[in-house]
């Protein structure tokens, strides 16, 4: 059996356990007035996409319902599929602005699940291409990511009104 590990998450889980109490940051996200300070890409009636701020690749997305919702079958079928509906617009918006060979798509249900932020459910969107990790995982502990937020941030926006 393979295994992925991910050492470069470390920073955001302890930095959750300290910000237990505080918060909810995709709520953050949804009340703020400063979009690309949350670097939200889009905010819906009934979704959020935003950048991932401790992605696994350029351009890891998270989608979530506006709501404060843990659980899948908590959710109304009209916010089911908004978010469904966003995912695969966000999916065509990164394939036009980063052309990745693949993506994984997933959703961590509760803490023992691996899920960073359990009580408020999200998708995450990780864009992956043939050969994107390396050796520096594993020997230096660290992952390299090769463009930065703002970057990745306004090509998405750029991409995202050349589709519309």
């Amino acid at each position: 059996m393979q295994r992925l590990w991910a050492p470069w998450r470390i920073e955001y889980l302890e930095k959750f356990k300290e910000k237990k109490e505080e918060g909810c940051f995709i709520c953050d996200a949804v009340a703020a007035t400063d979009q690309k300070k949350h670097y939200v890409l889009e905010k819906g009636v009934h979704h959020i996409v935003l950048m991932n701020l401790y992605p696994y690749n350029s351009g890891h997305l998270l989608v979530a319902p506006i709501d404060h919702v843990a659980q899948l079958e908590n959710l109304d079928e009209k916010v089911v599929l908004a978010i469904f509906g966003a995912l695969v617009k966000w999916l065509s918006v990164i394939k036009k602005a980063m052309k990745p060979d693949g993506f994984n798509l997933g959703i961590n249900l509760g803490e023992a699940a691996g899920a960073g932020l359990p009580q408020h459910l999200h998708i995450h969107i990780v864009p992956r291409w043939v050969g994107d990790t390396n050796f520096m995982p594993t020997i230096g502990s660290t992952k390299v990511i090769s463009e930065s937020l703002d970057a990745t941030y306004q090509k998405l926006l750029n991409a995202l009104s050349q589709s519309s």
